[in-house]
């Protein structure tokens, strides 16, 4: 789905990920679920572009819901995948946690690992070969994706910050659609390491100018960086 010039989203309100779409190939942020492949394919179809097009896949962690197809396009494509240091083992599988799971409502967590496990959630593939990046690195890809640490969710989580989409994109930094409540609307995810540093760390994420906030699960946010923070807070 176009949300932009330049910028797609693969997915929808439950599981995303991201494409930015230029003249000299495509970066992918985040890769959903294993399952999320064949949306992938669609929106290239639409788009007119091969796989091949796309250039490099950005992590904004290495949670399962989030690494989906990487290692498959990473294999059959030699296309890298790149996540924060501190999550590189975390998108290999070498590392475990035990994350908060906060509010949990019966109907909407049922809803949302039954659309996991329809989309391949129940088999995680790690990534065998990961590039570390570090918070401020510029990443040789197309539209020159800003690496910035948002560290919480996962000690590693990353904002990928591109402005000639005008777009931030998030992952489980925040959320807009709260899977195990069914909430809608900017707010703290489920299943984070260290929520207190996950609030924190949304200070950085403020000072952002752009107009897209974009994260793994809800609705895409137009209201600006600094809104969406706004909101989360209260």
């Amino acid at each position: 789905m176009q949300l932009a010039p330049g910028l797609h989203r693969v997915g929808n309100d439950v599981v995303a990920c991201y494409l930015v779409v230029t003249d000299q190939g495509i970066t992918l942020v985040d890769a959903a679920l294993p399952g999320h492949w064949k949306d992938l394919e669609r929106e290239l179809a639409v788009l007119g572009r091969p796989l091949t097009d796309i250039r490099g896949i950005v992590l904004t962690h290495g949670d399962s819901d989030h690494i989906g197809f990487a290692e498959r396009l990473r294999r059959q494509q030699g296309i890298p995948v790149f996540a924060g240091r501190a999550d590189v083992a975390r998108a290999r599988g070498e590392e475990k946690t035990s994350p908060t799971w906060g509010r949990i409502r019966l109907l909407p967590t049922m809803r949302f690992v039954a659309y996991a496990s329809a989309k391949g959630g129940l088999r995680t593939h790690y990534l065998n070969e990961v590039v570390a990046v570090d918070d401020g690195d510029v990443l040789d890809l197309p539209g020159s994706p800003r690496v910035m640490a948002l560290p919480g969710h996962s000690p590693g989580s990353i904002a990928i910050v591109v402005p000639g989409v005008d777009a931030v994109f998030v992952g489980d930094g925040l959320t807009t659609r709260h899977v195990l409540t069914g909430a809608t609307g900017p707010a703290p995810a489920p299943f984070t390491d260290d929520p207190a540093l996950a609030l924190e760390s949304l200070d950085r994420l403020a000072g952002v100018g752009v107009r897209w906030v974009l994260p793994g699960h809800g609705a895409p946010w137009d209201g600006g960086a600094a809104e969406a923070v706004r909101r989360v807070r209260s």
